[in-house]
């Protein structure tokens, strides 16, 4: 389950054959040479206290589809001119109420992206999700909706948009070539689908950071709504809970816009250790 630190916000016929091969193999099938470390990488393996992660059978087999998916989705990117410039699922922001309910707040966020109601409360969310003062984890906890897989976010995603079959990603501390490839085509996918990602950042000092937040360590959820079409998803677009939210509530919150763009990479390897849900 992830931590925080006091005062900081928390706030992850041939193509049916592939498919089943793919999911029989089982996540080795994608092993790679490890990635040169990300900056940061070292302070994460020194202090992460997460411990294994497992999918379901479900979540596996369901991956494999959706990458097939994405992959061919993705290949179409750049001869989209209709739609140059960025595309999003557009989310309807909501600021954290709490400075540890950004995983409710991303919860309501990404939802709503797709059904496009706003409003939907955080206090709900959070009970949801068994929210703490330490915020929402990234896996490890059980939330209470049928067959729950200790993915919280994915699960109550799954739950609230039937049919949407969200997957969670781990991701390792410094993510791989693939990794970063791989997240360009989900967000695509997510998005031309009308769905939104739910990223699970990790920010830690000498690391990559989130736009306005400070370099300190932060543990926190941010809903990812779109991508730039002209860069074949090399920068994306999200919505940060923090942003709008009272420096009395979070101190460094001033700085942050509700909404903002970067590059896939970096947000990639800000979200090393954890992972997403798309």
């Amino acid at each position: 389950m992830s931590a925080v630190r006091p005062g900081r916000c928390l706030a992850s016929a041939a193509v049916t054959s592939l498919v089943t091969a793919l999911a029989a193999a089982g996540p080795a099938a994608a092993a790679e040479p490890p990635a040169p470390a990300a900056p940061g990488a070292s302070y994460k393996a020194a202090h992460d206290t997460l411990g294994p992660q497992k999918l379901t059978a479900e979540q596996r087999r369901l991956t494999v589809r959706k990458q097939v998916e994405a992959a061919r989705s993705y290949d179409g990117v750049s001869t989209r001119s209709a739609q140059a410039g960025y595309v999003v699922s557009g989310g309807l922001h909501q600021s954290q109420k709490t400075s540890y309910w950004c995983g409710p707040a991303t919860l309501v966020i990404a939802q709503s992206a797709h059904d496009e109601v706003a409003g939907r409360s955080q206090q709900t969310a959070a009970t949801l999700l068994k929210t703490t003062t330490s915020g929402t984890a990234w896996y490890g906890v059980n939330i209470n909706v049928p067959n729950p897989t200790g993915y919280p976010i994915a699960d109550a995603l799954n739950n609230r948009l039937p049919g949407a079959g969200y997957v969670p990603k781990a991701l390792p501390y410094s993510p791989t070539a693939t990794d970063k490839a791989n997240f360009k085509q989900h967000i695509v996918h997510n998005t031309d689908n009308d769905y939104a990602i739910a990223g699970n950042t990790w920010e830690v000092p000498g690391g990559p950071h989130l736009v306005g937040h400070p370099n300190i360590e932060i543990f926190h959820w941010v809903a990812i709504d779109g991508y730039n079409s002209d860069t074949s998803a090399g920068q994306v677009s999200y919505l940060d809970p923090v942003g709008g939210v009272s420096t009395s509530v979070i101190s460094w919150a001033g700085s942050v816009p509700k909404s903002a763009r970067i590059s896939s990479d970096t947000i990639t390897t800000i979200m090393g250790g954890r992972g997403y849900v798309w």
